[in-house]
């Protein structure tokens, strides 16, 4: 009779935790949500980013914090957002380079991309725009890759860091192009964007919104993009693969939350990325940034990320990246 009572009064309590949580999540959201960015600031993840959240916050009726923490190629940031609390208060923008590129170059990953988290929709497709310093005497993709034959220096090439979408797709193309380059990792795609505008470092291979101020500013030129298409976000910029034939490298962009946040939470969530998605300023945001617009829900989007694990790992492989520890 005492464990009947017992069980029941487990079960009782059971039923008011679950009443509780379920309660909880259909009032969410309550109060501000914080948004990690694994990136620094003026990094293309964050200038997208806010982009994004500029209007998100008006669709679901909170104010949102952008919380810049960036370090180790994105590694940080996903640390920290994989031990956030999982009631949707903390959301991390989740990119190809720090979801899958930079745990590739460490020999014992702290988080794993699918296995850590949940995933709430994915935003957009990011190319990569490569771009000259304004000294650089070169107008496009085949004089840059005689400019570089010709062994002229100093000759580097500038990433946001060890990991990052910049490298990745600048090794790439120097395999590619059968060139070879000094790569100089700087502190974020900020920090590498404006090492070419003032003429530090001659070339970068960098998301396109890690560029296109620059460019319209004509602090720096772009000459090639990494889409295998011309497109009409850079309608006077050809396809890198107009001379490296078959060169095709993008990124994805989105929002993930830790393991375990409740799937009303996660619903919610999508919707409003979403609905945030056909807003006309954030159209005009992303376009101006040469960023395509591409909307995924929870499990197209965990198909994406579990597909460029495997091309990039092979990417990585090819190129001959190493693990750093």
């Amino acid at each position: 009779m005492k464990i009947r009572n017992l069980l029941a009064t487990l079960l009782a309590a059971s039923c008011v935790c679950a009443s509780v949580s379920v309660t909880a999540a259909e009032k969410f959201p309550s109060r501000p949500l914080r948004v990690l960015v694994p990136n620094g600031p003026g990094s293309s993840v964050d200038t997208l980013t806010r982009i994004v959240t500029n209007r998100l916050g008006e669709v679901i009726g909170q104010q949102i914090v952008v919380d810049n923490r960036a370090g180790a190629g994105g590694v940080i940031g996903m640390e920290i957002g994989k031990d956030a609390n999982p009631d949707g208060y903390t959301l991390l923008t989740a990119t190809t380079a720090a979801s899958t590129i930079a745990r590739l170059l460490l020999k014992n990953p702290p988080y794993h991309p699918v296995n850590d988290y949940e995933t709430v929709a994915q935003f957009a497709v990011t190319l990569n725009v490569l771009v000259v310093a304004n000294s650089l005497p070169v107008k496009n993709v085949p004089e840059l890759i005689a400019y570089a034959k010709s062994g002229k220096k100093p000759f580097n090439m500038a990433s946001a860091g060890v990991g990052s979408q910049s490298h990745l797709s600048g090794a790439y193309f120097l395999q590619e192009a059968k060139i070879q380059s000094l790569h100089v990792p700087y502190k974020g795609g900020g920090a590498s964007s404006r090492s070419v505008a003032s003429g530090e470092s001659q070339w970068s291979l960098i998301p396109s919104a890690a560029a296109m101020n620059h460019v319209a500013a004509k602090r720096m030129r772009a000459i090639g993009h990494s889409l295998n298409r011309p497109t009409p976000l850079l309608p006077d910029i050809r396809p890198i693969a107009e001379t490296i034939p078959g060169f095709d490298y993008t990124g994805w962009m989105g929002f993930f939350v830790p393991k375990g946040t409740p799937k009303v939470v996660i619903e919610t969530l999508r919707a409003a990325v979403a609905k945030t998605m056909e807003a006309p300023d954030v159209k005009k945001g992303m376009a101006f940034q040469a960023t395509e617009i591409v909307v995924l829900g929870p499990a197209e989007f965990r198909k994406e990320v579990q597909d460029s694990m495997v091309k990039n790992a092979e990417l990585v492989k090819t190129v001959g990246l190493k693990a750093a520890n």
